[in-house]
């Protein structure tokens, strides 16, 4: 077992108490347009104005494939922007833009994160909608840096 727990819902939404952290998986490329990122945005401006400025600023800062950027959004939310996709599908893409090994990575960061202030974790199935990658390897990552050190995760699927 994977130690995930899994809702229908909206990841925006978080269910639970304490602190929470929000997870998703952004691109390389400074991009913020399609997918969940909408969500967020509708919700919060301030994932996608740190995610920007930190792209923008990357020559002075870590941003990067396997990065990840923490925005404090409320007294007991904070967005993880986790950078787990190289470029984006376009018409003549060939193969799928998710990069598993810097999913992880960021996935580690998250970690460090949660466990510093003792937060629970909430995402959609990441890097598994426009990333195109597949749950079956996504799962074990989380499993693996999240679950197996007793942090809580909540996977939310879309309400149909």
């Amino acid at each position: 077992m994977s130690g995930i727990t899994y809702v229908r819902g909206d990841a925006t939404a978080p269910q639970g108490k304490g602190v929470k952290i929000i997870a998703h998986v952004c691109n390389d490329l400074g991009g913020w347009g399609k997918g969940f990122v909408l969500a967020l945005s509708r919700r919060w401006p301030e994932p996608e104005a740190a995610y920007r400025r930190w792209h923008r600023e990357r020559a002075r800062n870590d941003f990067g494939l396997g990065a990840a950027q923490f925005v404090q959004v409320g007294t007991y939310v904070w967005v993880a922007n986790l950078v787990g996709q190289r470029g984006i599908r376009t018409g003549r893409s060939t193969g799928v833009p998710v990069r598993y090994e810097a999913i992880d990575a960021a996935l580690g960061l998250l970690a460090d994160k949660a466990e510093e202030l003792g937060a629970s974790v909430h995402m959609p199935r990441i890097g598994c909608g426009l990333a195109g990658g597949k749950w079956s390897r996504v799962e074990p990552l989380i499993a693996g840096r999240l679950t197996a050190r007793g942090i809580p995760v909540t996977v939310y699927d879309v309400e149909a």
